[in-house]
C-alpha cells in the first residue's frame, strides 16, 4: 500500500466534508475543484479515491455521495 502525500489527504478530506455537509449534492470534477480549490491532478486523483472508496459514484458526469446503508444482517436458520 502506498503511502498518502499530505495534499491528498488533505484533498480527501476537504471533498468528503463538503459531500457530508449538503446531501444530495452532484457536482462535475471541475465543480469540485474549484469548490475545493485544490489542483487538478490532486482533485482527479482524489475523487477516482472515493469512487472506488464507495464514498462517491459517477452518474451522468457528476459525482454524488452514496448513502450509508444498514449493514446486512446474517439470515438464522
Amino acid at each position: 500500500m502506498r503511502m498518502l502525500d499530505q495534499a491528498m489527504i488533505e484533498a480527501l478530506r476537504r471533498i468528503e466534508r463538503e459531500y457530508a455537509a449538503m446531501p444530495g449534492l452532484r457536482l462535475t470534477a471541475s465543480q469540485i475543484n474549484r469548490l475545493c480549490n485544490l489542483p487538478q491532478d490532486v482533485c482527479e486523483s482524489a475523487l477516482d479515491a472515493l469512487t472506488r472508496a464507495g464514498f462517491l459514484r459517477l452518474s451522468d458526469g457528476t459525482f454524488l455521495r452514496i448513502p450509508h446503508r444498514a449493514p446486512r444482517r446474517a439470515v438464522v436458520a
